[in-house]
């Protein structure tokens, strides 16, 4: 799935990431392009008509935002896989960074489209996991979370919290084919999603000083 996230040091991400620039968050600034990147770094190569049956669209809209993920270099076409009949499309990327803090100053609504399509897409991940715990056995079942915690924070404090959190996942093992056929037995696929959210206070209504004998308030009598 895609990871939104904006670090001040510039545009530096991990190997398998891509790092977005404007043309890149233009082309992800839809919901279903951002629901095929992420099925397709979860599950692994498909065609257009398997995934059009998991998002519940057709297969020529399906068909039609591979391709221009496929221009935008999301995606490529898996030429091992597929056929006269059939084109099989696999993930150039593992994960996308969003870490150009003027990037979303200068492509505001592709910005916005974006992050709401990546917000929207963990809602949906997140009801799913809701709707099936009652059928998860229990030892997955006790394992399933959903925390918030309030703190009040400066800029600086919010972003070292971040990269705490960011290290702390990044001490397990990721679900890579590499790292999943060593992973011992029991090991299944457990999504971390780290929400970092600003709530800033509003700010205060300026009292306006009253004059020389002019009452405050609001009389109700």
């Amino acid at each position: 799935m895609t990871v939104p996230s904006e670090r001040p040091a510039g545009p530096k991400a991990e190997p398998d990431a891509v790092v977005l620039d404007a043309k890149g968050l233009r082309a992800l600034a839809h919901p279903v392009r951002v629901q095929l990147v992420g099925l397709l770094r979860k599950y692994g190569p498909s065609t257009a008509t398997r995934l059009a049956e998991r998002l519940g669209v057709n297969s020529g809209t399906a068909s039609y935002h591979l391709r221009q993920l496929g221009a935008a270099g999301f995606v490529e076409e898996d030429t091992e896989r597929g056929n006269a009949r059939e084109r099989w499309w696999r993930s150039v990327h593992q994960s996308t960074e969003l870490n150009d803090p003027e990037l979303a100053e200068r492509e505001p609504e592709a910005a916005l489209a974006y992050l709401q399509s990546v917000a929207a897409a963990y809602t949906m991940r997140i009801q799913r996991a809701v709707n099936e715990v009652q059928t998860m056995p229990r030892a997955w079942r006790d394992t399933f979370d959903m925390s918030d915690w309030a703190l009040r924070l400066t800029p600086e404090e919010a972003v070292a919290l971040r990269q705490e959190l960011r290290d702390v996942v990044a001490r397990y093992r990721r679900d890579t084919p590499q790292e999943a056929s060593g992973a011992p037995e029991g090991a299944e696929r457990v999504a971390v999603i780290t929400q970092l959210l600003p709530e800033l206070d509003a700010p205060a209504v300026p009292e306006v000083p009253s004059r020389p004998g002019e009452a405050t308030g609001t009389e109700t009598s």
